[in-house]
């Protein structure tokens, strides 16, 4: 697993408890944008349907559906960022 923080690879036990903190930066690993599920372009930021809404996707939460993730975050800004290329290049702006 990646820190969404400071990008330092972690190689946490089995599990993350909601209260192990990156041992790079100090940011929460058990949070919203570490999680696999977790995307700037679902409802909510998360692809999970059945997981409750969490206000604040950087702090530790106890969300049963959490699942290390990787930079599954970045490749979601990379598309966004792709499609307003194309967009751009088709209509100029």
């Amino acid at each position: 697993m990646i820190c969404y923080h400071c990008g330092m690879e972690q190689q946490p036990a089995r599990s993350i408890s909601r209260e192990q903190i990156c041992r790079g930066c100090g940011a929460w690993l058990h949070c919203c944008l570490n999680c696999v599920f977790y995307s700037e372009t679902a409802h909510h930021h998360c692809r999970e349907s059945e997981a409750e809404f969490v206000q604040n996707k950087k702090a530790a939460n106890f969300c049963e559906f959490f699942r290390p993730g990787d930079s599954s975050r970045k490749r979601d800004s990379d598309r966004a960022d792709e499609a307003r290329k194309k967009l751009n290049d088709l209509f100029g702006g």
